[in-house]
């Protein structure tokens, strides 16, 4: 097995605890901005409080070829609002200061190199920002914002789908460190009602060439899939069908159906 991890942050501290004690780490996904600022203020916290163990910020872009309908609403509307780069890490700065839970960020690389990755990297270590998922970024073009995100003590995160080959598999087992995010399906995010029956397989071939965690994301969507995934994966990413939630929800309901949600979620990842 191959595990080039020589760097440790909050994010590695909370996934091996969430090992040790058997469970699954709940990744909950927000939208920057989305619907508002103040929401997501207020949401990071709740998810936190409710059981997320790390929260997933989604800096939004104009083009996100990755995500499906649901998370290009929410990245338009918070667009349309106002939200930035920098306006998402004031909100990475302030969701920190309020929640022990790691905060990861994902963006798409335009935002991020047209910042310039090396004041990115130290904006965002100053934010607390433990990792960074960068979807349309490849394994080949990938070294000068990893660099630049270890040299801040923060994890570069990269993504591998059911269609990598053993190929891909190996060359990104030997750079990962923090997480390996292993697509549930290939094709782009939103909720989806069953998993793949060849997910299992797919996260073998991932764990047989890494002891980094895998964390299973696009698609899940609701408790049944995350006690599928227990027994393969160290952890899932819930998104599109949180953002679904808000958008089918009165505005003065949010709050309470968002800590429903979250904690049937985080029920499911109890290894007891």
């Amino acid at each position: 097995m191959s595990a080039a991890v020589t760097l440790r942050n909050g994010l590695d501290e909370r996934l091996q605890a969430t090992r040790a004690n058997g469970d699954m780490a709940l990744v909950m996904y927000l939208t920057a901005g989305f619907p508002d600022a103040d929401s997501t203020l207020r949401w990071g916290p709740l998810l936190a409080q409710n059981g997320a163990s790390i929260i997933e910020l989604g800096i939004p872009f104009s083009d996100p070829l990755g995500d499906g309908p649901t998370i290009q609403r929410s990245s338009q509307a918070a667009l349309d609002a106002g939200m930035t780069l920098r306006g998402s890490l004031d909100l990475a700065t302030a969701i920190h200061a309020d929640v022990d839970a790691p905060v990861v960020l994902m963006s798409y690389c335009n935002p991020l190199f047209r910042m310039g990755v090396k004041e990115f990297a130290t904006a965002a270590a100053l934010a607390g920002v433990t990792g960074v998922i960068v979807p349309d970024l490849p394994i080949e073009e990938s070294s000068e914002l990893a660099t630049a995100l270890a040299a801040a003590g923060i994890h570069l995160i990269f993504l591998l789908s059911p269609a990598s080959t053993e190929e891909r598999i190996r060359r990104t087992a030997e750079i990962a460190s923090g997480f390996i995010y292993c697509m549930a399906l290939t094709g782009v995010t939103g909720a989806r009602a069953n998993l793949s029956e060849g997910l299992p397989d797919f996260l073998a071939r991932v764990r047989a060439c890494t002891d980094v965690p895998l964390i299973v994301g696009f698609g899940v969507s609701k408790p049944e899939h995350i006690k599928r995934l227990s027994a393969h994966a160290d952890g899932a990413v819930v998104a599109s069908a949180l953002v679904d939630l808000v958008e089918r929800t009165p505005v003065d309901a949010r709050d309470a159906a968002i800590s429903a949600f979250v904690r049937e979620l985080h029920a499911s990842c109890s290894g007891s």
